[in-house]
């Protein structure tokens, strides 16, 4: 590409963005809604917006570290004070069940619908396995539920991110060398994973207590420093093992909202804007890359997938982390109808699908657009219906009434 041309790609990529998240803030509706389309029919029209050519192979790290930033602002709102009780419960068992549940069902849906040989389902499966912050937290705000839900939905979709990331590449890692490996391995090698990016995040949040506990720098130039921070820490972390950058951010977020002697940013307000910034133009971005030619054959079969996930694997889910806590049933079908997919699932498919398919691996040409068909229908289903099921079920609450309230302790 010519440097005009990466120029109007990157402008327009811009203009794209904010104009969808202009929209949806004017008309009241999640963005992800129209970012999603928009990017795809810009990918169509020009291909002066398609990412991989503009950025070539560093897009995909592009990509991770601006995920990175994403999952520590979402680890900035997990206080666990907010989670008590069986409300913990119910968020361990949503993560310990209910990922290899979400797995196991959108793996064999996958390959009964869309006809995928079982690497392919078990790589769209592992995929399919995150939810997030950047989906989930806008549809709360709409629905206001209560305290309760919104804390529960709110770590269960920032927690499975980064589990779900490191899963999908154990699992692309298992499909290219073609070497069966023992269950063990892939649990030895998993929390490996987790513990780079947990001890990455631990010097992250040590260099943080000192800027901001003994230095005690404050406003702009603390945010610049946080930010700095968490991309250094997730790019050493991801350099050793891939994806662990992003448990790293998260315990970095975590651990600034948890902590004596840390705060979160005094500039959360310009943080929040530059996450907000990066979702649009990563959405953009990747709905750009998928073609109509890789939609042929996989529409259908794919809003079956979004039935099932919906009506069977969800509700699963749903009643087994619930069962037997405080949860009233109202609130426990709640949980049972949110589980949106977001910018990790497109993400983690942008990264794996091209390189499989390069392998010849069979069925990995329908992972990209069958995670972005699901990441559509998923936040269509879930934002259309938050709100009035919320109303329906008698948990939507007013702004000026919402408690935060937790009264059985586990």
């Amino acid at each position: 590409m010519t440097a005009s041309n990466i120029f109007v790609g990157i402008g327009l990529t811009f203009a794209l963005a904010i104009g969808c998240q202009v929209l949806a803030n004017r008309f009241r509706f999640p963005a992800i809604i129209l970012l999603l389309p928009v990017g795809f029919v810009a990918g169509i029209l020009t291909s002066s917006i398609n990412p991989n050519r503009i950025f070539g192979a560093a897009f995909s790290p592009m990509v991770s570290l601006a995920v990175a930033i994403i999952l520590f602002d979402g680890g900035l709102d997990l206080v666990f004070n907010e989670l008590e009780g069986h409300s913990r419960r119910v968020v361990r068992r949503l993560l310990y069940a209910g990922i290899p549940i979400t797995w196991a069902g959108a793996a064999a849906f996958a390959a009964l619908l869309l006809g995928l040989p079982s690497k392919a389902a078990l790589m769209l499966g592992a995929v399919l396995i995150v939810s997030g912050p950047t989906v989930v937290a806008p549809l709360l705000s709409a629905a206001r539920p209560g305290q309760k839900l919104v804390s529960v939905l709110g770590w269960e979709s920032t927690s499975v991110d980064p589990l779900g990331a490191v899963i999908g590449v154990l699992v692309f890692q298992g499909i290219q060398s073609g070497n069966g490996r023992h269950i063990l391995q892939d649990l030895l090698e998993l929390l490996a994973r987790v513990g780079i990016g947990v001890a990455g995040g631990a010097v992250g949040v040590f260099v943080l207590w000192i800027v901001l506990g003994k230095l005690r720098l404050s406003r702009l130039i603390a945010t610049e420093t946080i930010v700095a921070t968490v991309l250094t820490v997730a790019a050493l972390c991801d350099a050793i093992r891939d994806d662990t950058g992003l448990v790293a951010a998260l315990t970095m977020g975590i651990a600034l909202a948890n902590l004596p002697g840390l705060r979160t940013p005094e500039d959360r307000p310009f943080f929040q804007t530059i996450v907000q910034l990066t979702i649009g133009l990563l959405f953009i971005s990747i709905s750009a890359t998928v073609t109509p030619a890789s939609l042929k054959g996989v529409l259908w079969p794919s809003i079956g997938l979004i039935v099932c996930l919906v009506l069977v694997v969800r509700p699963l889910v749903a009643l087994l982390a619930t069962a037997r806590t405080s949860l009233t049933r109202q609130e426990r079908t709640f949980v049972g109808a949110m589980d949106p997919r977001g910018i990790i699932a497109a993400s983690t498919a942008a990264t794996f699908s091209a390189p499989l398919v390069a392998s010849g691996v069979a069925g990995a040409n329908k992972l990209l657009p069958a995670t972005f068909l699901v990441i559509v229908g998923t936040v269509a289903v879930y934002g259309l219906t938050a709100v009035p099921l919320a109303r329906v079920l008698g948990l939507r609450r007013e702004p000026e009434t919402d408690e935060s309230s937790e009264a059985v302790p586990g």
